[in-house]
């Protein structure tokens, strides 16, 4: 059982096979045995647990800093959206190798060595549709760049697709069944808890890749491996989530996303550090970064963070534990040092929040710009024919949005405050079908010869589009297992 395997407790999904401890560990150093492991966890009194990425599409520089320069023990990388894992779906589909995160090799490419080197450990859910996959790929980038014995375990057990379609499940967000969707569904995957990536860890896995997880359990694994936090110890869980959820967007505790120039102004945002999280045994928490790189850690960036997507702060939902952040303190100490105490919790809830992806509808779009004097009316003009054009077509569209982007876009249509120098135009239909999409982007480019005068920069697209709802499923439905590669 993993669960014997160093301080953790027996976990409650299944385990996979091959969840033996390998005899060496990264870049070819040996492995303490069981025994001194447990005994060297008991005397450490606190890790260092960087923040490599807070979404798909992150910078990657900022992490090979962290991993050079952070002094870290782990690098984590948190880089699945809601979205994202139905696009890997689609993506596994048509490839049973991919579905996996797109940047994941330049990513292990860039920080793999530094981290061996190191002797830094990598958890991440950069496995999206497909950790197995995922796993596999790292074990043979190691190879090629010479990291002999390294351990990567992949958890799976978060994609749920066939027990919601075999079910009779609602969705939270319009109280349908489940099966409304019909073919149109794409994905399910449940939220998974940190007890699975803390049992991998326990079994020497020196990268962890999960699917769906909950983005907060990226970092309380770490934290439940190395300090025997049981899962039943509620207010350390809560702190541990709290330190998770600072962690876990990377560069938006460091100034990213805060930035307002005259009112918050953040040094170097080009050169943006990604934050380190020293957590203590009782879960005190230390947030910083690396001395030199941009941006700042102060108590106004760490209480916007923590607020970040969060509905009610005494109440925030996870497979692991109801976190409340409503008594958070957060102090600084000293330049780009902020200490958070204060995060409690309570029994963790019965079900886990499913997210289903399906095909919603097709969009079209079209853009053109106008510039010099009447640029606004000409703009608007050319809104009024295409939306006509469109009828006279009689184009099957459920929905069409028309817009001066710089003028009314955001805050919709009111008097000119001033005249505009130039405008763009933007006009989107939804449909059901793809060829009742293209027909908005058409219209739109026909305005070179058939409307108003000076236009030009004239684009068109057509696309599917991916949406997401809720379910919740009974938690023992879904069960995690843990498959190791080794290089």
């Amino acid at each position: 059982m993993l669960g014997t395997v160093g301080p953790t407790e027996k976990t409650e999904a299944s385990t996979g096979d091959k969840t033996h401890v390998a005899p060496d560990g990264i870049h070819g150093h040996p492995r303490p045995a069981p025994g001194l492991a447990a005994a060297q966890d008991a005397m450490k009194k606190s890790i260092r647990i960087g923040g490599g990425a807070g979404y798909s599409g992150d910078r990657i520089e900022p992490a090979v800093e962290l991993a050079e320069k952070g002094g870290i023990d782990y690098l984590v990388f948190e880089c699945l959206a809601e979205r994202t894992i139905a696009l890997a779906q689609q993506a596994r589909m048509k490839d049973p190798d991919a579905g996996y995160d797109p940047l994941l090799e330049a990513r292990m490419l860039a920080v793999l060595p530094a981290c061996a080197r190191n002797g830094i450990r990598i958890v991440t859910n950069m496995g999206a549709a497909n950790p197995a996959a995922a796993a596999a790929k790292v074990r043979d980038i190691a190879r090629s760049l010479g990291l002999g014995g390294l351990k990567v375990a992949a958890i799976t057990g978060d994609d749920v697709l066939a027990t919601l379609r075999d079910g009779d499940y609602l969705i939270e967000d319009n109280g349908a069944p489940v099966s409304s969707l019909g073919e149109r569904m794409l994905s399910a995957n449940a939220y998974l808890g940190a007890r699975p990536l803390a049992d991998a860890l326990a079994a020497g896995a020196d990268i962890v890749i999960t699917g769906r997880v909950a983005d907060p359990a990226l970092v309380l694994a770490p934290l439940l491996h190395e300090f025997g936090w049981g899962m039943e110890d509620w207010d350390l869980l809560g702190q541990g989530t709290v330190a998770g959820h600072l962690l876990e967007c990377a560069g938006q505790v460091c100034g990213g996303y805060y930035a307002d120039p005259g009112v918050k102004d953040v040094p170097g945002l080009a050169r943006l550090g990604f934050p380190i999280g020293e957590v203590s045994r009782d879960g005190t928490l230390v947030l910083t970064k690396v001395a030199g790189s941009g941006g700042m850690i102060t108590a106004g960036t760490c209480k916007e963070q923590l607020l970040y997507e969060i509905h009610d702060p005494a109440c925030y939902l996870t497979p692991d534990v109801v976190a409340d952040f409503s008594e958070v303190s957060i102090v600084e100490d000293g330049p780009d040092r902020v200490i958070v105490r204060g995060g409690r919790g309570r029994p963790r809830p019965p079900t886990l929040k499913v997210s289903v992806g399906y095909v919603d509808s097709y969009i079209g779009e079209g853009q053109i710009s106008y510039a010099g004097p009447g640029a606004a009316a000409r703009g608007q003009l050319a809104i009024d024919i295409v939306e006509e054009r469109l009828r006279i077509r009689g184009a099957e569209l459920s929905e069409v949005r028309s817009e001066l982007i710089g003028v009314n876009a955001i805050f919709g249509r009111g008097p000119l405050r001033h005249e505009p120098d130039e405008v763009r135009v933007r006009i989107a239909g939804r449909a059901d079908s793809l060829a009742q999409a293209t027909v908005v982007g058409n219209e739109v480019e026909a305005l070179y010869t058939c409307g108003p005068a000076g236009g030009g920069g004239a684009t068109r697209s057509a696309r599917q589009i991916v949406a997401v709802m809720s379910v919740l499923l009974p938690r023992e439905l879904a069960q995690a297992s843990i498959h190791f590669e080794e290089s």
